[in-house]
């Protein structure tokens, strides 16, 4: 148990530590948002193919025993892809209140449909941890762009897709790089697109490829062990936990300044995830 908590929170900071790499190299148009995808998903898959070449030798190319499929592969292309131009459009609070909402909805909508139904303790630990997150992020939220909104939505439910495609696997390394293998060559429209049409400098190329090879090729590879020890209902429910650490994120690292609203927010976001967890255990022991 004490294994899969740390991985389940090193999976956190990655995801945080992307919406981070994306507002930086996308809010500041360092790079567009198809430059941005392809960089971040065709980098993630070296990377990926490296380490598992090494480990087990599972990539003579696309064989047809790649781990991972195309299902998997087109929702993390199509999350990706949707994501990075969403925020083109959308403020992060904005953009954060619509994904996490759309991937809450879509996991709990699928983990009931399958009969993973939280207790009473448990859902009032998700109201409470979902109430502070709106809490927390809707001040920032303005009237959001209508192609933007789709857009993300589009990228939440994506991701619990991919997140769902994830569960019980045996090989979360091996599974995530055939994921991105595939991924990378729905990417290469982007790519083509990318070099004749957009704009991008050094530094944004560096924030995709960070976004790319730690915070999306090694940190899926540890969500997806994490998932392992998860339900669907604690895997939609952790995932509040993202906007808080950015937000920390943002204040250590980018400036921002820290306020009572945040402290409050993120201590019943944090406090409600805690609450249910416990819940869950307490209920199977």
């Amino acid at each position: 148990m004490q294994s899969n908590i740390i991985l389940t929170a090193v999976a956190m900071l990655a995801f945080a530590a992307n919406s981070l790499l994306a507002r930086e190299a996308l809010g500041t148009a360092a790079i567009g948002a198809a430059g941005y995808t392809a960089v971040r998903i065709i980098s993630g898959a070296i990377v990926l193919y490296g380490l598992t070449r090494r480990g087990r030798g599972i990539s003579r190319s696309l064989r047809p025993n790649l781990p991972g499929d195309w299902l998997a592969a087109a929702a993390h292309f199509v999350y990706a892809i949707a994501f990075s131009a969403a925020y083109l459009s959308l403020g992060a609070a904005t953009g954060a209140l619509i994904l996490f909402s759309s991937v809450q909805a879509s996991m709990l909508t699928f983990g009931f449909l399958k009969g993973d139904r939280p207790s009473g303790r448990e859902a009032i630990g998700f109201a409470i941890a979902f109430a502070a997150f709106v809490y927390l992020i809707l001040p920032g939220a303005g009237r959001p762009d209508p192609v933007g909104c789709l857009l993300m939505v589009a990228s939440g439910i994506a991701w619990a897709v991919y997140t769902m495609r994830g569960r019980g696997s045996t090989d979360a390394t091996g599974q995530t790089a055939g994921n991105f293998i595939r991924a990378s060559v729905l990417c290469l429209p982007l790519a083509v697109f990318a070099l004749g049409f957009e704009a991008g400098t050094a530094a944004g190329v560096v924030l995709a490829l960070a976004s790319g090879i730690v915070a999306s090729g090694l940190g899926y590879a540890v969500w997806y062990t994490a998932l392992r020890g998860l339900t669907t209902f604690q895997a939609a429910l952790i995932q509040l936990s993202v906007p808080v650490i950015a937000a920390l994120g943002a204040i250590l690292f980018l400036n921002e300044r820290l306020t009572l609203h945040f402290v409050l927010a993120s201590a019943f976001v944090i406090g409600g995830i805690a609450f249910a967890i416990l819940a869950k255990h307490k209920r199977q022991a």
